[in-house]
């Protein structure tokens, strides 16, 4: 299903938006700085020296379709990781199912997650940045919240692939799929090391499984049965063979994923991918001796825009527990806005009628909210503007 394109009066649809709504993806260069990245980065080498891997699961992940609900499955460890820090390593730096001895635990990890976004104060500030909230709303997301944030590795030489998926095969909405993800490079990710392959368009195409818990289990009680279930939407319909998997002649010089109409995306550091929930998406392995770090972040609308996250979904807060919303307060740029323009008086006439709505607006304290009438024009510039400062100018407009 396409991403609903309806905006409200007085909105226009940029031309990155327009992009994303064609192809399913959006490649924005430069989005974070470089401090941003090195930040993050240094992050998460402070958690990596905290974590005691004799302590605590030893989970590996993968994304093979069998060995993901065998691996995924053998323990509570990836199910309680939704709201907390967990490690998972990476499949070459471990010999039966136990961390090698040979290993550097910096050098092992597949990726952590899944609720750094919840549970560490550096990437929930990145997470609820105000360029990452305009971004989202810019891309058409009215009231989203953020389910899942995950730091992914691709190690040097032992990163392994990611086979083909939809996002919103693991983070399902009803009554329509609303997933979007934002992948940050905090690497260079080239051919070599494992940069993105996207198919232009494919976001267009129905979700073809979802990966949920298994009511066997959790229903019936069968504790036999496997944690995890991946459930067949498809039904033979438009489902592509390398589904879960990866299409032939896929390694380098990947001809096969050429022919099946995928596209590279590589990326510098502090470049971002915004990718549609639907998109047909992979990466291959890491076969370089450069790392490939990335933070991705999910998200998706919701309850106020009558999005319902799966009861089925394997990823569950704890009862009680709800999604925090991306601007941090329940209130997008949107809403804000409009708080402003109805708590204080408006002299639109005074400064706004013309275009270039100077620092008058920003000055008095009363007038900060002009630009939310439509008694005259206002500069998209300004709105801009306006919006990225919103939380200093509502002080302001307090006195």
């Amino acid at each position: 299903m396409p991403l609903e394109t309806t905006l409200e009066a007085g909105n226009s649809i940029t031309n990155r938006r327009r992009e994303f709504e064609r192809d399913g993806f959006l490649l924005l260069k430069g989005f974070a700085s470089p401090e941003e990245c090195a930040g993050l980065q240094r992050r998460m080498q402070e958690l990596i020296a905290a974590w005691n891997p004799a302590t605590e699961q030893q989970t590996v992940f993968v994304t093979d379709q069998k060995q993901q609900i065998k691996e995924q499955g053998s323990s509570d460890y990836f199910l309680d990781s939704a709201d907390r820090i967990h490690f998972f390593l990476e499949k070459g730096a471990t010999e039966d199912s136990k961390l090698k001895s040979d290993v550097a635990k910096n050098r092992s990890l597949n990726k952590v997650g899944h609720g750094l976004h919840v549970a560490d104060r550096a990437f929930k500030e990145y997470s609820h940045s105000d360029k990452v909230t305009n971004l989202v709303q810019e891309l058409g997301w009215k009231d989203p919240v953020l389910p899942q944030s995950m730091y992914i590795f691709k190690q040097p030489s032992i990163g392994g692939e990611v086979t083909s998926h939809q996002d919103s095969t693991f983070l399902h909405t009803t009554p329509r799929p609303t997933c979007l993800g934002l992948w940050l490079a905090l690497d260079p990710a080239t051919l070599e090391n494992g940069c993105i392959w996207a198919r232009p368009g494919s976001h267009t195409e129905p979700i073809r499984r979802v990966f949920v818990r298994n009511p066997a289990r959790f229903e019936k009680g069968d504790m036999s049965a496997p944690q995890m279930i991946f459930d067949d939407l498809s039904k033979g319909e438009q489902a592509w063979e390398w589904e879960g998997k990866m299409p032939d002649q896929f390694a380098p010089p990947s001809k096969g994923l050429f022919e099946k109409g995928f596209k590279p995306l590589e990326c510098e550091a502090g470049d971002l991918v915004v990718i549609h929930g639907q998109v047909d998406h992979l990466s291959l392995a890491n076969t370089s001796d450069k790392p490939r770090d990335t933070f991705q972040l999910h998200l998706v609308e919701g309850p106020s825009q009558g999005i319902t996250w799966s009861p089925r979904n394997w990823l569950q807060y704890p009862a009680g527990k709800t999604f925090p919303s991306l601007s941090g307060d329940g209130q997008g740029p949107e809403k804000k806005r409009k708080a402003l323009s109805s708590n204080c008086v408006c002299f639109c006439d005074l400064c706004c009628c013309c275009s270039c709505c100077c620092c008058c607006c920003y000055c008095c304290c009363c007038c900060c909210c002009c630009c939310c009438c439509s008694v005259a024009p206002v500069s998209k510039k300004f709105v801009a503007w306006h919006d990225e400062n919103l939380d200093s100018i509502a002080m302001r407009s307090s006195c």
